[in-house]
């Protein structure tokens, strides 16, 4: 049973998860939090524990593909999947290991979305167009315009970001 994020880390490292792609998780993972306590900051409703499992699990697949963690390729994507089902992983977690890359595609959840996100805003990264769309869907939740939420969003997302130096130095096994 996956209950947890520790829950998580525990079966990637039984299925031989390296130390550096463990702390990559983590890391992506602190990002997710940020996210998760803006969101609640701003009582919406979402499924908190989908984030936390799919931010922990988003890159199992380089498990398979090691050399994903270090260079291009996205080989890791499906077969992260394929493997997190295999072991058990509900299948929405599951789907984090290709939507977290695919989020430009139709039909990613709000959640989904927000693993991609704090994806890329683990390393300091910022992304307009995936902000954007996480934005527009708080703001259709709130029946607020993109713009009264941006601004709330873009400092936190900013502050976010703002941390990526330092989870990067930390990011080094």
């Amino acid at each position: 049973m996956l209950d947890s994020r520790a829950d998580a880390y525990a079966l990637l490292h039984a299925l031989g998860a390296s130390a550096r792609l463990l702390r990559h998780l983590q890391l992506v993972g602190e990002a997710a939090d940020a996210l998760i306590d803006t969101y609640n900051s701003l009582a919406l409703r979402f499924d908190a524990r989908l984030i936390e499992l799919g931010a922990a699990m988003h890159d199992a697949g380089k498990i398979t593909f090691p050399e994903e963690l270090d260079g291009p390729g996205s080989r890791h994507e499906p077969s992260g999947q394929a493997l997190m089902l295999a072991n058990g992983v509900p299948p929405a977690v599951a789907r984090c290991c290709v939507s977290h890359a695919a989020w430009q595609e139709p039909g990613n959840s709000f959640e989904e979305l927000s693993v991609a996100l704090a994806d890329k805003l683990w390393k300091g990264k910022r992304d307009e167009e995936l902000e954007l769309r996480v934005i527009d869907l708080i703001a259709a939740q709130r029946g607020q315009s993109r713009w009264d939420v941006f601004t709330t969003l873009d400092g936190a997302f900013e502050d976010i970001a703002a941390g990526g130096s330092e989870r990067l130095r930390r990011s080094v096994v």
